[in-house]
This record gives structure tokens, C-alpha cells and sequence, in this order.
């Protein structure tokens, strides 16, 4: 094994990540060339509303099955088990109530921007604060997914950072920007296949590395790494089965509910039954992804057991734990190293895509359209160029996140993580609660995004080195995106730092109750003043009445009066 940790890409490799951009352009010029050449908003943003299931299905997993995923999940297998992998259990859940809920609503009310819900639940107001909300929790998160493994390619095989951000980040802005929905979403059909395929081989060089199957479980089994259940009750717990299968439904509920890229995907969709049914198979496509995941941290744990390469100085982060094992244990396969590569930024390129064509969606819809009146040409035009133009911001983000240290970076990550939660409290607020009002609205994503920033960044900083022991490895949240650092108490937190100490699984509960709990309030006590305002506004106007009516009555008798006396004076 080489000290210096550093590996090196053949001709072969070069060629094979090469031939993945080669093919996803092609892609994204074909749709931009055929049919109806993307001329419309309709065919840009929702394929002309003509996508099938299987095709959807794919493209729904491989959005949010980020390069952080890929590359956090083997990290956090190998480090601390299997008891990650009962996140499974939580799929069940966030996916039936979206498919049940959320897309049969959306659908018949025939929404092109998810937000527009919320300005016909509440008001144009609440509809703005949730796009500008959705729109930052994106732009946070497109330069880390666009750099993260760039830099971990960087730092293990020597491949130019900056030519790997230009040439993932400009193919993904023309395919999306020329190709529209269409091209996104078959693009992303084909790196998933890309994606399960440099896994599977990953794995299966790796058990041979290992010394075949049996030997393999008994390395991960005697290692302490297969995880029985763990039914702790305490939310403090990184990882437990109510953390992984509760909290992750809120977690999945803000991903595969109320996220405007996977609406936009249901949205695509023939029919409602079959955006329904490709919710329904997004299930396998993410256990099997999942299992590819904790298959691969298994196979790493059988091949270098407690001998870590981070503890042996091979490698700097944890996050270069698995392209370093995919160029050490695969470096006499021509080939694979780069298939693996390929995966990794078929990933990226994925997540980076979706990204680009919801915010072009919501920026047109939300924040242009009802603004300013244009032809169809001109909004399809205008739509092109928003995708070209945040294109252009994630290699910007990629920079500003190159500038910062690890610390900042981590912090970004859980940024991303934590606005999905008061998001989807906004929605459920609407959905599930008629008394609720638009002042209540706003109030309860305020104090949710106010939650989710003080609980979130206060918990990172008491996990800082200083105050707790840390683990070799970070944990990394590998469907919400959010790295989050391992640690072990003394003692159980009290007062705040106890809520600090709140497992990052719970993050999307907490914050999308808080958004509820005060919307609710709000609501009602605004109720209150408006009923008590209205009752001495009516009682002013039937007192005004009255005094009218006096008044009148009064002037029907004095003409009377009059009326008699001129009688008199004729007679």
C-alpha cells in the first residue's frame, strides 16, 4: 500500500468518466432537438405532462441519492454498523402518505409550482416566503454537491478539482437548459444504471479482495458490525429504530412530499394513477440502493478492518474513505476505478439537475409570471435562462464553498437538511388544518426556521472537539444530506445542551411541529382579536342603524306635523 495515500486514474478510467458526460449531453440534446423541441412551458417544465412511471420512479430515487450519500453511507457502515440501514423502515411510511395525501391533491388542482398551494390555502404572501425559503435551501446545497466529490476525487487520485466542477457543472446547466424535464429525467434513468452498476462492482471485487463471501461475514460479524435493533427511546441517540423509523418519516415526507422537484416529477406524469404508481416503486428502487450502500461499508470493514486508512494517515477525511478503497482495492482492474467515479458523479450530476429545473420551475411561476405578462415563446425562452443562469450560481457556490473551512462545509450540509423540515409544516399546516390562517402561516415559518437554525447550528457547535470526545468518523445523514460529527457523552445532556444533543434524525419532526404548533396559536389568537374587532364593528353599525331609523322616523313625523298645521292654515 503507498504511504502517500495517493492514487492514480489509467487512460482507461479517464475515458469511462468521460464517455458518462459524453452520454448525458447527448441526452439532453436529443430532447432538445426532437418532439417538440422544448418550445413551450409546459414541455420544459413538465414534459407535456407525458412521463410514465418506471422512467419517473428512477428519476425520483436518483435526485436525492446524492455523491454525500454515496460517499457518507459506506463511511458510516464501516465506522459504526449496520443499525443505519433500518432507515429502510421509514420508506414504508414516507412514501405512502405523499402517494395517498400530497400527489392526489397537487395533481387535481393542476399546480406547475408546488407553491402555488399555498396562495390558494393562504395568500399570495405565505406562497413568496415559502419559495425564497425553497430556493435558498437549494442554491446552499448545489455548490456542496457539485464540489464534495470533486474534492474528494482531488485528494485521492490527483484529478484536477476545478476541471472536474467545470465539466460536471457546465454539462449538467446545457443538458438541463436545452433539454428541459425530459432530459433530466432520462439522464438521470441512465446514471442510476451507472450508479448501481460501479456499486455492484465495487462490491463484488471487494468480497473477492475479502476472501470470498464467508469470510467476508465472518470479518464484519466477529467485527461487531452486523447491528441488532435498538428500541432506546431517548432522542438524543444518534441512531436508533425510532430515530431511523420515526424521525426519518418526517424526513421522507419533506423529500418525497411538498419538495417541488419531486412534485414536479408527479406532476409530469400521465395520469394520477400513475404518478401515484411511481411513488409506489421509488420503495425497491431506494432499498436497493440502500443495501449497495451498507453492502459497500461491510466489504470495507472485511477488507481493512480496524486498520482504518484515516487512522494510518493514507487519507485526511472521511469523506475520501471509499474512492480511496475503490483505487486501492481495484487499482489492478483497468476500468473500474473509473466505472466507480462515473457512479459517484452520476449522482451528482443528478441531484445537480433536478435542482437547476425546480428552480428555474418555482423562480418563473412564483416570482416572474404573476408579474409580468409574455408571450409562451418568451416564458420559454426566460425559463431557459434561468437554468443556464443557476448553472452559472452552483460553480460560483462550488467556490464559496472552497473557501471555507471543514467546519463551514458541515454546516452547510446541515443547512439544506434543516429547512426541509418547517416546509413541510407550512403544507401540513394548510393541508390538515382548516382554522389555520395565512397570519398564522407566516408566524409558524418563522419560528420553524428559527427552530431549525438554533437547534441545528447550537448542536454542532457543542459537538465541536472542545466539549465532546469525537469518533474517528463523522456520521453523515445520507437522505437529508447532512454530515453530522459522531459523539460520546459523559453524561446525558440537561436544559439545552440537551436539546443540542437532539439526534439530527429528529431535526425534520421538531421543526415542522414547531411550524404547526405555532401556526395553530397564532391563528387562533388572531382569530379572537378579527371575531372581537367584527363583533364591535357590528355593534357600532346596528347602532348606526337604529339612530338612522330614529332619525327617520323623527322627520316622517315632524312633516306630518307640518303637513296637518298647513291643512289647517288653507282651511
Amino acid at each position: 500500500m503507498d504511504p502517500t495515500g495517493q492514487k492514480y486514474f489509467t487512460i482507461i478510467d479517464y475515458v469511462i468518466f468521460a464517455l458518462l458526460l459524453v452520454a448525458s449531453m447527448a441526452i439532453g440534446l436529443y430532447y432538445a432537438f426532437t418532439g417538440g423541441r422544448q418550445s413551450t412551458t409546459q414541455e420544459f417544465m413538465y414534459a407535456d405532462r407525458s412521463m410514465k412511471c418506471l422512467p419517473l420512479s428512477l428519476s425520483l430515487m436518483a435526485t436525492f441519492q446524492s455523491a454525500v450519500a454515496i460517499i457518507g453511507t459506506p463511511a458510516e457502515v464501516y465506522a459504526n454498523g449496520t443499525q443505519y440501514w433500518f432507515i429502510g423502515c421509514c420508506y414504508i411510511l414516507g412514501l405512502l402518505i405523499p402517494a395517498h395525501i400530497f400527489i392526489p391533491m397537487f395533481y387535481r388542482l393542476h399546480l406547475t409550482s408546488v407553491y402555488q398551494y399555498l396562495e390558494l390555502r393562504f395568500c399570495k404572501a405565505v406562497r413568496i416566503c415559502g419559495t425564497v425559503t425553497f430556493i435558498f435551501q437549494m442554491v446552499v446545497y448545489m455548490g456542496v454537491g457539485i464540489y464534495t466529490p470533486a474534492l474528494a476525487l482531488n485528494a485521492v487520485t490527483g484529478f484536477h478539482l476545478w476541471g472536474a466542477v467545470l465539466a460536471t457543472g457546465l454539462v449538467c446547466t446545457l443538458y438541463t437548459a436545452l433539454g428541459g424535464l425530459k432530459a433530466v429525467v432520462w439522464t438521470d434513468v441512465f446514471q442510476t444504471v451507472v450508479m448501481f452498476t460501479g456499486q455492484l462492482a465495487v462490491i463484488i471485487v471487494g468480497v473477492h479482495q475479502a476472501g470470498g463471501l464467508s469470510d467476508a461475514w465472518v470479518k464484519v460479524r466477529d467485527g461487531g458490525r452486523i447491528s441488532g435493533i435498538d428500541l432506546n427511546p431517548d432522542p438524543t441517540v444518534r441512531h436508533t429504530f425510532w430515530t431511523l423509523g420515526v424521525g426519518g418519516v418526517f424526513l421522507m415526507l419533506s423529500l418525497y412530499g411538498v419538495n417541488q422537484a419531486q412534485v414536479q416529477r408527479y406532476l409530469s406524469s400521465r395520469t394520477e394513477k400513475e404518478a401515484v404508481m411511481s411513488c409506489y416503486m421509488v420503495f425497491p428502487c431506494l432499498q436497493v440502493a440502500l443495501m449497495l450502500s451498507c453492502l459497500m461499508g461491510l466489504v470495507m470493514f472485511a477488507c481493512y478492518g480496524n486498520n482504518s486508512p484515516l487512522e494510518q494517515q493514507y487519507i485526511t477525511s472521511k469523506d475520501q474513505m471509499v474512492l480511496y478503497f475503490v483505487m486501492d482495492m481495484l487499482q489492478n482492474f483497468p476500468g473500474l476505478p473509473g466505472l466507480f467515479v462515473a457512479c459517484l458523479f452520476s449522482a451528482s450530476l443528478s441531484t445537480i439537475s433536478s435542482a437547476f429545473n425546480s428552480l428555474a420551475t418555482v423562480t418563473m411561476v412564483d416570482l416572474i409570471k404573476p408579474h409580468y405578462s409574455m408571450t409562451e415563446a418568451r416564458a420559454t425562452l426566460l425559463s431557459k435562462m434561468l437554468a443556464l443562469s443557476y448553472g452559472i450560481i452552483c460553480v460560483a457556490m462550488a467556490y464559496v464553498v472552497h473557501l471555507m473551512n471543514s467546519s463551514v462545509l458541515q454546516a452547510a450540509l446541515s443547512i439544506f437538511g434543516m429547512v426541509g423540515g418547517p416546509l413541510l409544516g407550512l403544507f401540513c399546516l394548510g393541508i390538515f388544518f382548516p382554522c389555520a390562517n395565512s397570519i398564522g402561516a407566516v408566524a409558524g415559518l418563522a419560528a420553524g426556521l428559527v427552530m431549525a437554525f438554533w437547534v441545528g447550528i447550537g448542536g454542532f457547535l457543542s459537538r465541536m472537539p472542545s466539549s465532546v470526545q469525537v469518533l474517528p468518523f463523522n456520521s453523515t445523514n445520507t437522505s437529508e444530506n447532512i454530515t453530522v460529527p459522531a459523539v460520546i457523552d459523559a453524561a446525558r445532556p440537561a436544559g439545552l445542551n440537551g436539546l443540542y444533543s437532539l439526534s439530527y434524525m429528529w431535526y425534520s419532526a421538531l421543526n415542522s411541529s414547531t411550524v404547526v404548533l405555532i401556526g395553530l396559536i397564532i391563528s387562533f389568537m388572531t382569530v379572537l382579536v378579527q371575531n372581537e374587532t367584527l363583533k364591535k364593528l357590528l355593534i357600532e353599525l346596528l347602532k348606526g342603524h337604529r339612530d338612522s331609523q330614529r332619525k327617520r322616523s323623527w322627520t316622517r313625523k315632524s312633516l306630518a306635523i307640518a303637513q296637518h298645521e298647513f291643512r289647517n292654515c288653507i282651511d
